[in-house]
């Protein structure tokens, strides 16, 4: 079944009764019984490629499920979906997250564990809380409000960082600055505890006392996570608990997040990607292709104002041929433009006539979970306190787009002119832009369909997995780049960034035609990226928020107080 959110519903868990296979056919992201053939030759072979090292590090001796392929008489072997226990309701999301599992347990667990005894118990105990813990994370994302999270609190987050650090960067270049370090102004604007304090060569007692606070900032992020997902059996094992947090901590947030996620060179390669993957390969050639034809435009005309030889002045035209031909070159603008507007307005129109039947942003939580929701007037009816959401206009990715891109300085403008269509939409005739707008609708269905969408999720950890574990592997496959890499990196984004927006919209932006000034112009809105010390910062925050959403108890009460509960 799927809800409301997008998501798809939950599935039986392994062991069930659900038939001969003892577990039933799982639903993937699109709802369907069976997995969809992959698009590619090259997606069919990764598939392959991470199924069988998830079958070799975690079902090579198939005692998970007290059942194996011996003496079944099967030609082929089963499917993973029938001898682990489902992390999700999803078998493409279990396949990259059981990858990522083996990769853990493979690097962190086995490498210890197999020298005291060849059974696999206590690694199948790990992998059941881990699935449990997967499992309840999932219901409890359900819950939360996923358009309000990734368009309006965590663009705000990135907002304040890119202020705070400009701002920074500013002060500490003044030659009168009493501060000459942007890490320590930074700090001061937005302090966090784990990075307390800031690090420094000349007293290198800072550096280790910093590392301590952030090892202890996520041990208690996942104590207090475990204590309110963790069943009480599980959770009263303090062997198995201290295991998991460990890998929890230390492995996923200290040596993924806190240790790479966080490298400037690491997020503009992971932004490239990005584009890649949004970008169709059609497009990006026939952009390449025209740039290049621009610059071999511009140069030529370069190169013949400058070599040109002195010639004759052309016999001057009469007046009225000049007029006449301004007149009519201007006529045939207009009606270029106009054809250009109208066209426009027509696919709004068609866009936002077909938003009246979508389904309604005024839910109540009860109806939250339920397919379509229902209107304002009902729940007022039945008693009901309906939860009147944001509207997609107002939330923060708007204004943390013209931050990042500097437009108030840039195109003032048309930053005052987007702040007065901002307002029409909002307040204006008919409010389509309001909250349950047809408008707020359309925008909203979109969100739902083109970003939230469960179909990208199986690419998306794949990414993040190949980032973060290259050849599946702890270690990095490749040593930290040198700062003529990351340069070569940083511009490499750069140039993708302006190949990824509009011509016209570009040169309008830059105030520039040349391709090599807009991207040094790029490079320098990228610089809030290039200190990992700062980053963290930002990343920090955004992981303190997720799990804040995903797991609430922890802002009502203490870590400690969350495991006294548990544990009477």
């Amino acid at each position: 079944m799927v809800i409301s959110d997008g998501l798809p519903g939950p599935r039986p868990m392994a062991g069930s009764d659900t038939g001969e296979t003892g577990n039933p056919a799982r639903s993937n992201v699109n709802g369907m019984q069976s997995e969809h053939p992959p698009n590619s030759r090259d997606d069919a072979f990764v598939d392959e490629d991470t199924e069988a090292f998830v079958r070799r590090t975690l079902c090579s001796q198939n005692t998970l499920l007290g059942a194996g392929e011996k003496g079944t008489g099967r030609s082929s072997p089963r499917p993973i979906s029938d001898l682990l226990p489902p992390l999700t309701s999803s078998n493409a999301i279990d396949l990259q997250l059981y990858a990522l599992v083996s990769i853990i347990i493979r690097e962190f667990v086995q490498t210890w564990y197999t020298r005291i005894t060849p059974d696999q118990v206590f690694v199948n105990e790990v992998i059941r809380i881990i699935a449990h813990c997967t499992r309840a994370l999932e219901q409890r994302l359900r819950e939360v409000d996923l358009e309000a999270l990734l368009l309006d609190e965590i663009p705000d987050i990135l907002s304040a960082h890119m202020a705070a650090f400009r701002l920074a960067k500013r002060e500490t270049t003044r030659q009168q600055a009493l501060i000459s370090d942007p890490r320590v102004l930074y700090h001061s604007m937005h302090p966090h505890p784990a990075l307390s304090p800031v690090p420094t060569e000349d007293q290198p007692s800072s550096i280790v006392e910093q590392r301590e606070n952030e090892s202890t900032w996520r041990q208690l992020l996942v104590q207090g996570t475990l204590a309110v997902i963790l069943p009480t059996d599980d959770f009263e094992n303090a062997c198995l608990r201290s295991l998991v947090a460990e890998i929890l901590a230390e492995m996923i947030i200290g040596n993924g997040v806190s240790g790479k996620a966080c490298e400037g060179w690491l997020l503009c390669e992971s932004i490239s990607k990005v584009i890649d993957g949004i970008q169709p390969a059609t497009t990006g050639t026939e952009r390449k292709i025209q740039e290049a034809h621009r610059s071999v435009r511009h140069n030529a005309m370069l190169h013949q104002m400058s070599n040109s030889e002195p010639t004759q002045p052309e016999p001057a035209r009469p007046a009225t041929m000049v007029s006449l031909a301004s007149v009519l070159g201007l006529f045939w603008s207009l009606i270029q433009y106009g054809i250009l507007v109208l066209s426009a307005l027509r696919g709004l129109l068609m866009a936002l006539s077909g938003a009246s039947p979508l389904a309604t942003r005024c839910v109540t939580r009860a109806s939250s979970l339920s397919a379509g929701g229902e209107d304002r007037e009902r729940a007022f009816a039945e008693g009901r306190e309906p939860v009147i959401k944001r509207p997609i206009l107002s939330m923060k990715l708007w204004s943390c787009a013209s931050q990042l891109v500097e437009l108030d300085l840039r195109m003032p403008w048309l930053a005052g002119f987007a702040s007065l269509l901002h307002w029409l939409a909002l307040a204006g005739p008919g409010r389509v832009g309001d909250t349950d707008g047809i408008l707020d609708r359309f925008l909203s269905h979109t969100v739902q369909t083109r970003i939230l969408n469960p179909a990208s999720v199986p690419a998306l950890l794949r990414t993040i997995r190949l980032a973060i574990f290259p050849n599946n592997a702890l270690g990095p496959a490749r040593q930290p780049p040198s700062p003529e890499e990351v340069k070569r990196i940083k511009k490499q984004c750069a140039q993708q960034l302006g190949a990824f927006l509009p011509a016209k919209a570009a040169v309008l932006l830059f105030a520039t035609e040349g391709t090599a000034s807009q991207c040094e112009q790029i490079e320098g809105l990228l610089d809030c990226l290039d200190d990992a010390y700062i980053n963290k910062h930002l990343v920090f925050q955004i992981v303190e928020l997720v799990l804040l959403r995903l797991v609430p108890e922890l802002g009502k009460s203490g870590v400690g107080e969350l495991i006294g509960d548990r544990l009477g």
